[in-house]
């Protein structure tokens, strides 16, 4: 799944267009919640050595919000590294155009989208 695959499932899935915030990284694309605005993906290119791999060409990564010990798992599979740049425990990076499956990548997509959405508040039991 490529850079653009992923843009298209977001739009059709949740409505979502990219966001590019920064000048300095103008491919940088911010996958945020329309309520809200918390991001819930970032696709990104970068050399291929700042992920440990054998290359300096650019390579694109999608980073998604997980449960740690799903991370914690999936970062011993190819195609997943620590999230770039994010909270590690909690971040994931998934190599595009890699091994990882196109459903895989969904889903992570999903879970993310879920981890990241407004938090509703349960009434306290007994309350009316």
């Amino acid at each position: 799944m490529n850079r653009k695959e992923v843009l298209q499932y977001v739009k059709r899935r949740y409505g979502t267009e990219p966001e590019y915030l920064f000048k300095g990284s103008p491919g940088t694309a911010v996958l945020r919640h329309k309520p809200g605005k918390k991001w819930y993906g970032l696709i990104l290119s970068l050399p291929g050595t700042r992920l440990g791999l054998d290359t300096e060409e650019e390579v694109d990564i999608l980073n998604v919000k997980g449960e740690p010990e799903l991370i914690g798992f999936l970062r011993t599979q190819s195609g997943f590294f620590p999230a770039y740049h994010m909270n590690k425990a909690h971040w994931l990076s998934v190599l595009l155009d890699g091994p990882v499956k196109e459903q895989e990548i969904h889903s992570l997509i999903d879970a993310s989208y879920r981890l990241t959405g407004e938090k509703t508040r349960e009434k306290p039991s007994g309350a009316s």
